[in-house]
Formats: C-alpha cells, sequence, structure tokens
C-alpha cells in the first residue's frame, strides 16, 4: 500500500507561483518513478511531468519552460514548482507514484493521492 498526500494548492492570479508538494509514505519511495497529474470538471485527467528514479524529467507541451518537477529522496516527497500560470492551468492536482515509470501515460498501474486544487484567474 502507497498513502501519497499532496498540498501547496490555492488561488492565485495569472502570472503567479505556486509550489506544490506530494509526502509519500512508503520507505521505497527513491524505487518509484513519480509523475503529476491534473484534471478539470468534465476533462480527461492529463500528465503534467514526470520523474524518473534518475532524476530524468518529462513535461507535456502545455507546461513546458513554466513547471519544474522535482524529488527529494531523503524527504520521501515530490515537488511541482508552477510558475507564469494561466487560467488553463486551473485544474485538480494529483501525485502519483509511478512503479512502472509510465510517465505521462495514465494507466492502473499507479496510486494515487487525494489531490490539491489549483485555481488561477485572469
Amino acid at each position: 500500500q502507497v498513502q501519497l498526500v499532496e498540498s501547496g494548492g490555492g488561488s492565485v492570479q495569472s502570472g503567479g507561483s505556486l509550489r506544490l508538494s506530494c509526502k509519500a509514505s512508503v520507505s521505497t519511495y527513491s524505487t518509484y518513478c513519480m509523475d503529476w497529474f491534473r484534471q478539470a470538471p468534465g476533462q480527461e485527467r492529463e500528465g503534467v511531468a514526470a520523474i524518473g528514479t534518475d532524476f530524468t524529467t518529462t513535461y507535456s507541451d502545455s507546461v513546458k519552460d513554466r513547471f519544474t518537477i522535482s524529488r527529494d529522496n531523503a524527504k520521501n516527497t515530490l515537488y511541482l514548482e508552477m510558475n507564469s500560470l494561466k487560467p488553463e492551468d486551473t485544474a485538480m492536482y494529483y501525485c502519483a507514484a509511478d512503479p512502472r515509470c509510465y510517465g505521462l501515460e495514465l494507466t492502473r498501474y499507479k496510486y494515487w493521492g487525494q489531490g490539491t486544487q489549483v485555481t488561477v484567474s485572469s
């Protein structure tokens, strides 16, 4: 069983910044790839950013050059630094533990957190 707890969401104006955090309970955290996904009402869940066990990163085209994913294995914590936020970024953001390293692909082989809401106003 994997427990994930996200935090750091909130409301900001266009152009603002937020940093999301995801704390994992598993002691084997460093052996998992980790991902951030987001989902707006009525929309499919989409991959935003992924980071491998070797710290290699992948981003969706919509957030590349604005968001940065990172991990601190000593703290069992995943981060998403979000800059230059746009109203289109408004969504529930989910952390995912990704043992098979599917990255931005949506698959049942992942463990999910409860989500944290990000709202960006114009």
